[in-house]
């Protein structure tokens, strides 16, 4: 029987993130070890290492997408896969220091299948987790990447981490009431996602010595997947399977302004009234009706809106790499993020 493309790609995608995990491990694992108590237990249990007590135990781990897109982009850029490992374990690094503060501040209790890290341990600890795994992002780049790269490498590496915040603040202001549009949410999700996804790439390319176009070259297709995998991430926080995703699908039981939402909302239908409505209402004194929300949202087209500019961004990620042909890799991430379910 023969393969079909799509199941092909997904297997294919699949030896990719595990390839690089296994490649990024030890160089996680000695980052995490170097680490003072509690922190260090702190850090192998959220990264899925072992349980809170510090005993292995075989948890979900991440996805692994980011040090992915660094590692292949240094391969399409003509390096080998070790010379980016620095630069893919601090990606990794400052990609959890982020999920650490963003669970904190979106009160989310739960993270890869089990009990966050602050629900565990407390907000001040967690927070005191997230900034020390910042501060090993840099060390790892200054001890594993000869010392011009290095440089390069930790300036926009911080750059990159100025604009995830911003971009975070602006998520956590919409939540504060008032009109979103599209295009404000989509600047948003520039900083608080795609940011760090060109950074992913551009290090990579930087790793594999790269001509300054083609590094920011790599930090579009980067930035531009990265959009996609934050607008399929609202439609997964809508509809997704808490089964499949490890974590419930709350997005609207929080009022959280994703894109279907803020799509809908500006829809000027009479599906986007009711739904205004509910979002009026304050979230402590009245639950939402997250099955009719959804029906709402969908009904108001923000559902669909949502795929296309996802899609849309994938397009916009492979045209932006001048020899597709040389990124053989990339492109399979590139499919795999337009199709994912968690």
């Amino acid at each position: 029987m023969i393969e079909s493309t799509s199941a092909a790609t997904s297997r294919r995608a699949t030896e990719i993130l595990s390839n690089v995990r296994e490649l990024c491990d030890p160089l996680l694992r000695e980052a995490i070890s170097s680490l003072p108590e509690p922190l260090r237990r702190m850090g192998g249990y959220h990264l899925g290492w072992w349980d809170a007590d510090g005993t292995a135990t075989p948890q979900p781990v991440g996805k692994a997408l980011r040090p992915a897109l660094t590692v292949c982009s240094a391969v399409a850029c003509g390096a080998g896969p070790h010379t980016a490992l620095a630069a893919a374990a601090a990606v990794e690094l400052v990609h959890n220091f982020t999920l650490l503060h963003d669970d904190i501040m979106d009160a989310d209790q739960v993270r890869r299948g089990r009990p966050a890290v602050w629900t565990v341990w407390g907000i001040p600890d967690a927070m005191l987790l997230g900034d020390a795994l910042h501060a090993l992002a840099v060390r790892v780049l200054v001890d594993g990447l000869p010392a011009p790269t290095a440089t390069a490498a930790v300036a926009r590496l911080e750059t990159t981490v100025i604009e995830m915040c911003h971009g975070q603040h602006a998520d956590c202001r919409f939540r504060s009431g008032g009109h979103v549009d599209v295009e404000e949410y989509a600047r948003m999700a520039m900083g608080k996602t795609g940011a760090l996804m060109g950074c992913a790439c551009a290090l990579g390319a930087l790793c594999a010595q790269a001509e300054p176009p083609t590094v920011a070259a790599m930090d579009t297709f980067g930035r531009e997947l990265g959009m996609a995998f934050q607008f399929v991430d609202d439609l997964i926080g809508i509809w997704g399977d808490p089964k499949v995703t490890g974590k419930p699908a709350s997005d609207l039981a929080r009022h959280t302004m994703s894109l279907p939402v803020v799509s809908a909302l500006g829809s000027g239908t009479e599906a986007a009234a009711e739904l205004a409505t509910m979002f009026g209402r304050d979230p402590g004194t009245a639950a939402m009706d997250t099955a009719r929300a959804a029906a709402l949202v969908e009904s108001a087209g923000g559902r669909q809106c949502a795929q296309q500019l996802a899609e849309r961004r994938v397009r916009a990620a492979i045209a932006a790499l001048a020899d597709p042909a040389a990124a053989a890799d990339l492109m399979v991430l590139a499919g795999m993020v337009s199709r994912r379910n968690h």
